[in-house]
């Protein structure tokens, strides 16, 4: 059930004169033409991903995953910054800052267009609609397979979304991507864009770092893409009103971090363009101009996991379908 917010973010609110109808202008004017937190950020996470890459086998193969993951999931919460407008007001500058396939399965052009559809919040969660929607429609659950429907309730407890997530939204995305080139209808661009970054990646991984491909898919592309679907799992809910679909985790300092704070994602579907840094800021200003509106709100990733770690969280067949 909806949640009030906790009353400690009260005493966080800093003075300053906003209102409903400015608080979006307040922070997404103020942002630089260049955005240097981003800049740095962006040299991190590839400072951090040259270094494990070319100096994996000084590392123990198990804990390949514990610091591949993060990095690969730190990227793409980059690339979801890069989406929406960030680091610079260059939309081609962002795409190539972006545009390195660490998780190997997803053209960036792809993702972002996506991503923005997903953006209309008037069909958040709808299958049809959303192409982030984890739901499907009645009329499809009713034609599925035992097999299938049991994947589909597999993946919609954390444990199943962790362990077979990866697997199963890059094979859904691949599966769909083929069919529409071979009905001509590809992103054929996005595609030999992508092509390019996987040729570069691939010539950094195996001829200067020495490392096969195999152990990259599995110590750095896959369980990252499983860390980035724990962030999705709970961000969303099926609901009658648009305002109700979305959900707040009040992450820990290194999750949120590992997001960018998208976990705060009311806020951010409530502004898209506020950047990462600023994001906790704005939410604390949304919260004081909201008035105490009751929303859904998860005090951490802990408490995910207590609910829906082996249980499924929904069912996967909409119900406003």
């Amino acid at each position: 059930m909806f949640e009030r917010h906790p009353a400690p973010i009260s005493r966080q609110i800093p003075e300053v004169s906003v209102s409903p109808g400015n608080v979006d202008s307040v922070f997404t004017l103020s942002v630089s033409s260049v955005e240097w937190q981003t800049v740095a950020l962006w040299s991190v996470i590839h400072g951090l991903f040259a270094a494990l890459t070319y100096w994996h086998a000084a590392l123990p193969i198990w804990l390949l995953p514990l610091l591949g993951a993060p990095v690969v999931a730190w990227h793409a919460s980059y690339q979801h910054e890069a989406i929406h407008g960030h680091p610079t007001r260059i939309a081609w500058l962002n795409t190539l800052l972006a545009g390195l396939p660490m998780m190997l399965w997803v053209p960036f052009g792809i993702y972002r267009d996506s991503h923005l559809k997903h953006h209309r919040n008037e069909y958040l969660t709808d299958p049809i609609e959303d192409p982030e929607s984890f739901y499907v429609t009645p009329d499809a659950w009713s034609r599925f397979s035992a097999l299938r429907r049991m994947i589909y309730r597999a993946v919609n407890t954390l444990a199943g979304r962790l362990v077979l997530g990866p697997f199963f939204v890059a094979s859904l995305f691949l599966w769909r991507e083929a069919r529409d080139l071979a009905r001509g209808k590809g992103r054929v661009k996005d595609w030999a864009f992508h092509a390019v970054g996987l040729a570069l990646l691939a010539v950094w991984i195996t001829g200067v770092c020495g490392m096969p491909l195999w152990l990259y898919l599995l110590c750095f592309a896959y369980p990252g893409t499983g860390l980035l679907l724990l962030r999705s799992f709970a961000e969303h809910h099926a609901a009658p009103e648009a305002d109700d679909r979305t959900a707040i985790v009040e992450a820990e300092a290194p999750l949120a971090l590992l997001f960018l704070n998208n976990n705060l994602h009311v806020a951010h579907h409530a502004c898209p363009g506020v950047p990462w840094y600023a994001l906790p800021r704005y939410e604390v200003l949304r919260r004081r101009l909201t008035g105490g509106r009751e929303e859904r709100i998860y005090r951490g990733y802990r408490e995910i996991a207590r609910r829906w770690l082996f249980r499924p969280k929904e069912h996967p067949a909409h119900p406003h379908s």
